[in-house]
């Protein structure tokens, strides 16, 4: 069951959506509740939320201030918006913070149920088992797969959010994506899938890299600011290491 939490300063809204709508035949499951945006954050802050269904004009803070902050975290869960007026401009606001869906007030039952079965479809697609990025090169060369831990939906965020946000990524970065302690995650992530999780982190870098230096088009300086080296000495070393030859020894074998 996927958790949702619903986000409404009418009290009966709250209600009506929470206890009059058939969520677990969809797979959902109401996890909370909230009566403004502020309420809202400092639940999904607490707990782990897969869907935040939220009213677009709340007191305290509005659904499209609550979608903003949580983009910008890079920790947001799927959001769905509720709005009792057609918004053009919010609308193209909340597309800009990653928000897909927009439901008029008041909720259809058949708009509803679609926009949740497509939902819950596209999350289960998301936890599928996922590989890093691999080219023919990198995979004759050994890629690491996660063989382990495929089928854990914690270890499936955190790969979704390496492959995100490669270039930045870090052990922090990746515990507030799945809501836990950065000691934590890292020793959950080795126990699940028998790889350090800065082992896998240069793994996916150093796939990556290998794939844009397959294409030809960037320099190796702008290969290792691509995968979140800004030392490009420090790039080289790590993908000989990985590869056992230099971006350009790699790159002349490839006939470039």
């Amino acid at each position: 069951m996927y958790k949702l939490l619903i986000a409404d300063d009418e009290a009966e809204i709250r209600h009506g959506l929470g206890n009059y709508f058939p969520w677990d035949e969809l797979g959902f499951v109401v996890d909370g509740y909230a009566q403004n945006g502020l309420e809202a954050l400092e639940y999904i802050g607490c707990h782990s939320v897969d869907v935040l269904l939220c009213d677009v004009m709340m007191p305290v803070m509005t659904g499209i201030e609550v979608a903003e902050y949580l983009h910008k975290q890079k920790t947001s869960p799927r959001i769905v918006f509720l709005s009792a007026h057609r918004d053009f401009d919010a609308a193209c606001r909340a597309m800009e913070f990653g928000v897909r869906s927009y439901i008029l007030k008041p909720t259809r039952y058949q708009e509803l149920k679609g926009i949740f079965t497509t939902l819950k479809q596209t999350l289960d697609l998301e936890l599928q088992p996922v590989l890093a990025p691999q080219s023919a090169s990198v995979e004759a060369a050994g890629a690491i797969r996660l063989e382990k831990g495929a089928d854990d939906p914690i270890i499936m965020r955190i790969v979704r959010y390496i492959e995100e946000n490669c270039s930045e990524a870090s052990l922090e970065g990746s515990a507030l994506a799945v809501r836990m302690n950065p000691t934590y995650v890292s020793k959950y992530f080795k126990q699940k899938t028998g790889i350090n999780f800065s082992e896998y982190l240069n793994d996916v870098r150093m796939s990556r890299a290998a794939d844009m230096l397959e294409q030809g088009d960037c320099r190796t300086y702008e290969v290792s600011e691509a995968v979140g080296y800004q030392n490009p000495k420090n790039f080289t070393r790590s993908f000989k290491r990985r590869f056992g030859k230099t971006p350009r020894e790699f790159r002349q074998g490839l006939g470039l």
